[in-house]
């Protein structure tokens, strides 16, 4: 009976253990073609794998490097999706992909299924993938994916001022950005008569995030913002990484 009870639990920890050493494996540089008007389109993905999460980015789309959103793996799938833009639009394609091994088969395309390609990739080191230009290779256009599923990204350029409390005591901020594609760059001041620059900006529909590096008190931190933009006004949250502290503001365009 013992016996049976240990196997018993080897066998759930196996299955409990198993797809996190298998998803592990997929973290590293991964480099294929896929086709387009009869083109091969060189790529790069670039994974990372914790538990069952992917992130990583797609070098070799129109715009490159993309982020990968959402990003999965269960078993011998993996899933995610990216934001690519193109003449101005921005658009989602969907990444599906079966796991070989040293090699993963992906089906990828717009979100509506209009359009779609298939690529293999398989583990691989050296440069990254150039991106696709009319000069390398074909760019997606408007006649392989259809204007319907294309979003434009938020333009938030210009000069935004708003009031946060700081142990209770109030302080304004001046933000100064600058918008294109859905990427977002620019400067924040407040608390300081520092500047500091805006990394890793970003707009995903009414979204927008990035970090500053902040000094207080002889340190420097790494403050983290998310914030809604509305008519107007971006209503940000924001604060450190590990969540020991915080606030939220409300900033309006001047």
């Amino acid at each position: 009976m013992k016996v049976v009870l240990r196997l018993m639990m080897v066998a759930a920890l196996v299955c409990v253990v198993a797809p996190a050493v298998w998803a592990a494996d997929l973290t590293g540089v991964w480099k294929g073609t896929f086709n387009f008007n009869d083109a091969d389109v060189p790529t790069t993905v670039t994974l990372k794998v914790s538990g069952a999460d992917v992130t990583g980015t797609v070098e070799g789309l129109p715009t490159s490097p993309v982020d990968i959103h959402e990003g999965k793996v269960a078993g011998d799938l993996i899933s995610f999706w990216v934001n690519t833009d193109y003449q101005g639009e921005t658009y989602k394609l969907i990444f599906k992909g079966q796991i070989k091994g040293e090699q993963i088969d992906f089906n990828f395309g717009t979100e509506d299924g209009s359009w779609g390609t298939t690529m293999s990739v398989k583990r691989g080191d050296g440069p990254a993938a150039v991106p696709a230009t009319p000069a390398t290779a074909p760019a997606a256009t408007a006649a392989a994916i259809p204007a319907t599923t294309a979003t434009t990204a938020l333009d938030v350029t210009g000069t935004w001022k708003g009031d946060w409390d700081l142990m209770g005591t109030s302080v304004t901020s001046t933000l100064v950005l600058k918008s294109a594609g859905g990427v977002v760059t620019g400067t924040i001041s407040g608390a300081s008569d520092k500047v500091s620059d805006i990394h890793d900006g970003k707009i995903e529909g009414d979204t927008i995030t990035f970090w500053i590096n902040s000094d207080y008190q002889g340190q420097t931190y790494t403050v983290q913002y998310k914030g809604k933009v509305t008519a107007g006004q971006i209503s940000f949250e924001f604060g450190l990484a590990d969540g020991s502290w915080g606030s939220a503001m409300t900033a309006k365009k001047s």
